[in-house]
């Protein structure tokens, strides 16, 4: 008898387009996974129909759209988003110019990861890319969730995980010398290169919205040539940027493929790699790898974290710094490892006096607390 498939469909409105999307969904049951790693990615996961064994489930985890490629965390609250008054009233006006903007755009960020999702031929890059594209359009509410941003990345770095242990062209990941130091330095260089754009673009902007009310022609000369000046630095930086790279490439190839892990072709291009290099000189929001994806987890966790305004009081509170500490120590940041890890055992040890009695919040709460003294203990060791 045939097994039953993983998946059913959903049928969903786009509130960009109005596409109506026929979207995959798992079935509650239709997997198993492993024990949680330290920071909670599934150590292993089995679908019952082996046929679906090459697809992680965070393939499912954002809905895209097929025709303008709006990407969003496919759960209850975006399938009812027509009845959300907040969302339908105050944000979706703004989102739609936005989204559909980009898109309008020579290089389209959008258009650009959208035209290359292929869930038969690349599945585990199409989960990484749909994951991208929701933390894009989340970015483009006037109010982003930081901890939906933190969720988003983290799921990425899961995905380079996944990605890298199951690539059957190589036996293990080799990371002879400080490759992995090397890519890390390349994308910061990249990444200050890219905010370096913006704000020369953000210059331009200001100085003329203020000389349009306020008219001298000689000042505003004399900031425009100061701006294309620097305009010309930027262009003369992204070829070092671009010779780096290549460099890297070259590394990685005469190494046995380096941290990447990408290297077979991916449409177009040489390889997954290189396709990444490109997104990323359209938008600075794009990690390359399972580090830098946990670095900006780690970003948008502690600002949810400190506003105190999307994480409640509590076990979910516990969970968000013990992870913050967890990530921060598996990216080499043993300082801010070690404050929330502090912070999470102390606000533990307060959270089991305040709940004294409830057998089920103290029982997760103390797993928390026991997880945050080890790994916090691992930290100071890894730190010496």
């Amino acid at each position: 008898m045939a097994l039953e498939s993983p998946l059913f469909l959903t049928r969903l409105e786009c509130p960009i387009c109005g596409t109506v999307n026929e979207l995959e969904t798992i079935r509650v049951g239709a997997y198993t996974e492993g024990e949680r790693m330290t920071d909670f990615c599934p150590s292993t996961i089995k679908w019952r129909n082996p046929k679906y064994q090459k697809y992680n489930p965070l393939l499912f985890f954002a809905a895209t759209c097929s025709h303008c490629f709006y990407s969003r965390e496919f759960n209850a609250k975006y399938r009812e988003w027509a009845k959300d008054n907040n969302f339908t009233t105050y944000r979706l006006k703004n989102l739609k110019e936005k989204h559909l903007g980009n898109m309008a755009l020579e290089n389209s960020f959008v258009k650009l990861v959208g035209d290359h999702l292929d869930i038969d031929n690349y599945p585990d890059e199409t989960a990484i890319m749909k994951l991208l594209l929701a933390v894009f359009d989340e970015q483009l509410n006037a109010y982003p969730s930081a901890l939906d941003l933190g969720r988003l990345y983290l799921r990425i770095a899961w995905m380079f995980r996944h990605r890298n242990s199951s690539d059957e062209t190589k036996t293990e990941i080799v990371d002879p010398g400080h490759i992995s130091d090397i890519e890390r330095g390349v994308g910061d260089i990249r990444s200050w290169m890219a905010g370096f754009g913006r704000n020369i673009e953000y210059l331009n902007n200001a100085v003329t919205a203020h000389f349009e009310k306020q008219p001298d022609d000689s000042m505003r000369e004399r900031f425009t040539s100061v701006a294309e000046e620097l305009k010309s630095r930027k262009e003369d930086g992204q070829k070092f940027i671009d010779e780096l790279e290549k460099l890297l490439g070259e590394t990685r190839l005469a190494t046995g493929g380096g941290a990447g892990g990408f290297n077979s072709d991916f449409f177009e291009f040489e390889g997954f790699d290189e396709f990444l290099n490109r997104l990323i000189r359209v938008w600075d929001g794009v990690p390359r790898n399972e580090f830098e994806a946990m670095r900006l987890a780690v970003k948008f966790y502690i600002s949810a974290f400190e506003s105190g305004r999307e994480i409640s009081h509590g076990n979910q509170s516990l969970q968000a710094g013990y992870l913050i500490g967890e990530l921060s120590r598996q990216v080499s940041d043993h300082d801010t490892a070690r404050q929330y890890f502090n912070t999470t055992i102390k606000m533990g040890q307060d959270f089991i006096k305040e709940i004294k009695g409830d057998r089920t919040r103290t029982a997760l709460a103390r797993k928390i607390l026991e997880m945050a003294m080890t790994q916090g203990k691992k930290n100071l060791a890894e730190a010496k």
